[in-house]
């Protein structure tokens, strides 16, 4: 049975957007399952602080990445441009777009200007 893609509301009631959780899962996923600092996909990997807590870094979205174990230790207890080990892309707070796509695999061409893209 045929169904549309895109359904068109003729009225709206306005709710809040609920905040995308702050967790472990979400930072992996985020990141593309990617190390931040390597590029390695391969498990396990672990969440390491950009500015460590010990100097007043805190959990955010903003601070926290993605990483293998091996890169996680070898930066320890500095900052990346201490260790000498760039970050691949700058960590920032994601979009629900980005967990769209995650689903999808990618936003279909009649989504987007309900999507403001």
């Amino acid at each position: 049975m045929p169904f549309p893609s895109v359904i068109r509301l003729s009225a709206y009631i306005h709710l809040p957007y609920k905040n995308i959780e702050l967790s472990r899962k979400n930072i992996i996923r985020r990141d593309g399952h990617r190390c931040q600092y390597c590029s390695k996909s391969s498990p396990p990997l672990t969440i390491d602080h950009v500015m460590p807590k010990s100097r007043g870094g805190s959990d955010t979205w903003e601070n926290l990445v993605c990483a293998c174990v091996r890169c996680n230790n070898r930066k320890g207890n500095r900052t990346p441009e201490e260790a000498g080990m760039p970050l691949l892309r700058r960590p920032r707070k994601p979009s629900h777009i980005m967990f769209i796509r995650h689903i999808e695999g990618r936003v279909k061409e009649q989504w987007k200007p309900f999507l403001f893209m």
